[in-house]
């Protein structure tokens, strides 16, 4: 602007001061912008409390949520004024469950057909809307945080579900997932069809290491929380009578290592499928961080594990289940675990409660039915408990976030009617479900 007159310029200027001497005046009389508001508190009021960490159960404990986390947990202790209390003084209380091994995109595949149909004969959409619907029921049976370990030829839906729950679209638990795992070529299904004929493939195929590197690089790129590769396939016990339980293994070393080291790298962990003790032995060599299934393990190759911290997610209850109609090996596979497991007990390994829920109908087994086999095998409730708790939080990284009720933990809570420290099955019964501070499920009005 060109100002004509000689008098403008002081003019302006003494306006624009006025102004500016007005406008911080107005802001210093102006109230100050109100603070965060406070979030909602609400206390639960429990009977007994198995915290995820004490030996004993602590009685008649009040636990003070503000938000989405607990803010304090005392025994005996008085709600503030004002504050509503969801009262569970007849109740267990527990920390919400973990499964760490589960399939929310798979619907149950006891023959190779079960599986085929659903690749062939379901889209991508669809398998996603069961999905979410199995994300719910898992919530429901007080299962708060899984770990899903690959989406069975449904390429990164699993993301897709995890992110609708944690935007609150959908309900469900916490997730962490893997995507699409990992065998090289013709390892995995779906096999045997015309060669002239391109079909769904259950995992992502990868050939040299290399390709195994941009395969891990890519499915963290789009998502995935862990990585998740078959160690191996075709298990068999040998003519010398060994007892040992072995099976083909699927990659060679320096593939492996070069997914386990690349993951690792990029500060993710590894799961390894491996269920024959050729199959374990080669992912303890890759490094991996979870052994899933195990029924193979020797003796040698526990204490290894133990020594290394390495985890093992068993998934017994799924095992048992599809021997039956798989036959062959897999009745007596089922026994063979069970000797691993209690070796692995009585040794110190560090066992995680994982089910290979979509192994079996979501909609016809309770998860929670895998504490049972725990305690059947050997364990104690409390031990069983938690694996799938504290054991579990540890797994996954979150032991600052979940995992035993105590103060600055998500508020994830369930509670049953009676004491799962004298009937593990009560777990199978869960009445109450609290995710974050919200109560997701009831009956213990």
């Amino acid at each position: 602007m060109t100002l004509r007159h000689g008098l403008a310029l002081p003019v302006v200027l003494t306006f624009l001061s006025l102004v500016a001497f007005g406008a911080n005046a107005q802001q210093a009389t102006a109230p100050a912008a109100s603070a965060t508001p406070a979030q909602k508190q609400i206390a639960v009021r429990a009977g007994r409390l198995i915290d995820g960490k004490s030996d004993k159960p602590i009685e008649n404990a009040l636990i003070l949520i503000e938000g989405e986390k607990i803010v304090s947990v005392t025994a005996g202790g008085a709600a503030p004024v004002g504050v509503e209390v969801v009262d569970l003084s007849k109740a267990t209380v527990l920390p919400g469950f973990v499964d760490a091994h589960t399939h929310v995109l798979l619907q149950g595949d006891i023959t190779a057909e079960d599986y085929d149909e659903q690749l062939l004969k379901e889209s991508i959409p669809y398998r996603a809307i069961l999905a979410a619907r199995n994300a719910q029921i898992a919530l429901s049976h007080g299962f708060t945080a899984i770990r899903d370990v690959e989406t069975e030829g449904a390429m990164y839906a699993d993301v897709d579900v995890k992110k609708a729950i944690n935007k609150g679209e959908v309900p469900g638990p916490r997730m962490q997932v893997s995507t699409r795992a990992m065998t090289p070529t013709g390892m995995y299904p779906l096999t045997g069809y015309s060669w002239e004929i391109q079909v769904p493939k259950g995992v992502q195929y990868v050939d040299g290491p290399d390709e195994a590197r941009k395969a891990v690089r890519e499915q963290i790129m789009f998502g995935a929380d862990w990585i998740k590769y078959y160690s191996d396939h075709g298990y068999f016990y040998s003519a010398n009578g060994d007892g040992v339980l072995h099976s083909h293994v699927n990659f060679t070393d320096e593939e492996a290592k070069a997914i386990v080291d690349e993951t690792h790298r990029l500060g993710h962990k590894v799961a390894a499928h491996a269920i024959g003790s050729d199959g374990i032995a080669a992912a303890l060599k890759a490094g991996v961080d979870s052994i899933e299934h195990g029924d193979g393990l020797t003796e040698a190759e526990i204490d290894e594990m133990v020594r290394r911290g390495i985890y093992w997610v068993p998934t017994i209850m799924v095992g048992a289940y599809v021997a039956p109609g798989r036959g062959g090996n897999w009745p007596k596979m089922v026994e063979t675990e069970k000797k691993a497991f209690q070796l692995g007990l009585k040794k110190g390994v560090k066992i995680v409660l994982g089910t290979d829920a979509g192994g079996f109908d979501w909609k016809g087994l309770n998860e929670a039915l895998e504490f049972k086999y725990y305690v059947d095998y050997g364990m104690t409730p409390m031990q069983a408990i938690r694996t799938a708790t504290t054991g579990a939080a540890e797994l996954l990284g979150w032991s600052d976030k979940m995992g035993s009720a105590e103060a600055g933990k998500w508020a994830d809570l369930v509670a049953v009617s009676g004491d799962p420290l004298k009937d593990i099955t009560e777990l199978e019964r869960v009445k109450f479900v609290m995710k974050g501070g919200a109560v997701f499920k009831n009956e213990l009005h």
